[in-house]
């Protein structure tokens, strides 16, 4: 099992935005029988099985045994990943593309950043999976806590700044079998309460 998997399938994608399905897959996390996770959610075991079905024809869950049980076979079935996350690539037509508005201090354009770094590392990590290879990343995760917005643009600008520097000091152009990298920095505020519906 993966602990992310990119799903770039439109139909995968609703497959796992069903209530029904979404929490079949959260239960599936640790094996289970249709028997089993009938009564986990509250279904009959032949409308839990139609559920399963159809989340392995699009790959979101796989069989992990088969038990024989009198005249029956049980089958234990397994989410293909601990998380999904679906990519831009499922919504082609109207897919984010940061290169129809660049503004830096735009929202909507880290935005439309986010969703082709969703999109291009889950085209890594599908093409690595195949190969049996891992993708090198690497990836900082940090919060600050400016003192005001004249601090917070001081930052920008210095990390700007820094990271051109270092884009310019290790870029080579005519390196030979060199292999380029996307380089994604991100600053935004911190969500510090999580919305609720009411």
């Amino acid at each position: 099992m993966h602990e992310v998997a990119v799903i770039e399938d439109p139909a995968a994608a609703e497959m796992s935005l069903d209530p029904v399905r979404a929490r079949l897959l959260a239960e599936l996390s640790e094996p289970g029988s249709a028997t089993t996770l009938a009564a986990k959610v509250g279904l009959a075991r032949q409308k839990v099985n139609y559920h399963l079905r159809a989340l392995e024809r699009h790959g979101l869950v796989e069989l992990v045994e088969e038990r024989r049980k009198g005249n029956c076979t049980e089958r234990v079935m397994q989410a293909s990943a601990a998380s999904y996350v679906i990519s831009p690539t499922a919504l082609a037509a109207v897919q984010p593309d940061p290169a129809r508005s660049p503004d830096q201090l735009s929202a909507r354009w880290l935005l439309a950043l986010a969703a082709r770094l969703v999109r291009d590392v889950g085209t890594l990590l599908a093409g690595a999976d195949r190969a049996r290879k891992r993708v090198a990343t690497f990836a900082l995760d940090a919060d600050v806590r400016f003192a005001s917005a004249a601090d917070r643009a001081a930052f920008a600008e210095e990390l700007s700044n820094t990271v051109a520097s270092l884009v310019s000091k290790y870029h080579d152009e005519n390196a030979e079998g060199g292999r380029e990298h996307r380089l994604f920095v991100a600053v935004h505020p911190s969500i510090t309460k999580v919305p609720t519906d009411e």
